[in-house]
């Protein structure tokens, strides 16, 4: 539906439509995890935190609060806990000693690995289930899901 032609009540439509899908997806894969992970669930907070310094890693406290939209003292909070827990390390800078550098351990990426892989083989059954057409459609949406998350603001998830 280009921007030029769609009608506001559209619009509206699918936003309110995706607005419930969506976390409704989200919540649906977590339960599953929760139901099949060995290891206990993290916090939400350490949870963004871990997928963060993954995706991002060498990353310092600061830059993961800007990214996270937290206080510094609050991540750094959390780098505590979960470097207790050998998930996370703390490497410092050699060129500033005050700057720690985050990286996931071994036993981390082999979790978050886990847990993409179980999220993935859920979807990919629930995706057997669907017609043709509407395993189509889902993947004609891919881009266009992946610019909108590009057009709203940075959240802390």
């Amino acid at each position: 539906m280009p921007a030029s032609s769609a009608s506001s009540q559209d619009i509206d439509h699918v936003a309110s439509a995706l607005v419930v899908s969506l976390p409704a997806l989200h919540r649906a894969l977590e339960r599953q995890v929760d139901q099949e992970f060995p290891h206990p669930r993290l916090p939400e907070g350490q949870l963004a935190l871990l997928w963060l310094v993954e995706e991002r890693e060498g990353i310092t406290v600061r830059e993961a609060a800007d990214a996270l939209l937290m206080k510094p003292n609050n991540v750094s909070a959390l780098v505590s806990q979960l470097t207790e827990l050998e998930l996370l390390e703390r490497r410092q800078d050699p060129a500033d000693k005050r700057v720690a550098h985050l990286h996931p351990t071994a036993t981390a990426r082999q979790r978050l690995a886990e847990v993409r892989r179980l999220k993935t083989a859920y979807v990919a059954r629930a995706l057997h289930a669907l017609t043709d057409g509407e395993r189509d459609a889902l993947g004609s949406a891919l881009g266009a899901l992946t610019s909108l998350s590009r057009h709203l603001p940075p959240t802390a998830g």
